[in-house]
């Protein structure tokens, strides 16, 4: 491999989730084939969706351990309410992290009369020495965004091209959203010869130089060692890209749960169904409370 031939990327087909009544989204994180990358546990592609008037995303009260949530909108809205007491409308172009540590809980609903929503949420694992700080909750209405060679970029995480993202994460991480709102164009990226990386289109279709052309519902997964990359968008298109350290061994999930050890799953598991006081209480939420499903014996 060279820097200007980077292999093929392994493609990786998401497959379709239901998140709640109706509501469907695609998850590319975690497959058999990749469980994580970097610190990236977890992502699922939300829409684009359109919702009828009586329609929209509700998720009841559930609670997470272990990991950072991570909301990157597209278009629509979102409201978030955790047992941390904060109550935050996440708009196009804004992300909400919420770090779960030893335990916290939340709801996530569209906004009454929301008709269109399109957005990605990932997970970050938090490495072990962290696993069990205390939960946090933050929201970026503002980030790096610039235009370059006909495309938009803004950085949701980490560093990119001396640009540096307020977002506070806990291990090295790459988090970008690339658009071409007026056509067609190229972009070369340079990358971090020692982050995996990988590439989810959210609309349109990028075409890469060994043939490939990626579209919607496919993960495109590049191990250690690109240090450049070269991606054609389409006129339209959007794609996240992301990439991170490797992590020193892949976590372990159980629903909502995130942790390298079993125990921790399992007496997550316990303390939520037993309504265990570290898990909070999310003020005002008229939905479901959410049951985790058995740890495996």
């Amino acid at each position: 491999m060279t820097e200007n031939s980077p292999p093929s990327p392994n493609l990786i087909q998401a497959r379709a989730h239901e998140l709640s009544p109706g509501f469907s989204i695609r998850r590319a994180l975690p497959t058999r084939e990749q469980r994580m990358i970097g610190a990236w546990c977890f992502l699922d592609h939300i829409g684009p969706v359109e919702f009828d008037a009586d329609q929209g995303m509700h998720v009841g009260a559930h609670p997470h351990i272990g990991l950072q949530t991570f909301t990157w909108m597209v278009e629509g809205q979102i409201r978030h309410r955790d047992s941390l007491g904060y109550n935050q409308v996440i708009r196009s172009g804004q992300v909400n992290l919420m770090t779960a540590g030893k335990g916290v809980s939340h709801t996530e609903d569209s906004l009454p009369g929301e008709k269109r929503l399109h957005g990605a949420q990932l997970w970050i694992a938090l490495p072990p020495e962290k696993e069990a700080i205390e939960p946090a909750f933050h929201h970026y209405s503002h980030l790096p965004e610039w235009r370059f060679g006909g495309l938009h970029y803004t950085l949701l995480a980490g560093q990119f091209q001396n640009q540096t993202s307020p977002v506070a994460v806990h291990t090295p991480l790459l988090g970008l959203d690339i658009f071409a709102p007026n056509g067609g164009a190229s972009a070369i990226l340079q990358l971090n010869r020692a982050f995996e990386h990988g590439m989810m289109v959210l609309n349109g279709e990028v075409q890469l130089p060994c043939g490939e052309s990626i579209k919607p519902g496919v993960l495109a997964y590049w191990p250690p060692g690109v240090s450049t990359l070269n991606v054609y968008l389409t006129a339209g298109t959007r794609l996240l890209f992301i990439g991170g350290e490797p992590f020193p061994e892949p976590v372990r999930i159980w629903w909502n749960f995130v942790s390298g050890a079993s125990d921790n799953l399992r007496q997550a598991v316990l303390d939520w169904n037993r309504f265990h006081t570290r898990f909070g209480v999310v003020p005002g939420q008229n939905h479901r409370r959410l049951t985790s499903p058995a740890y495996p014996t």
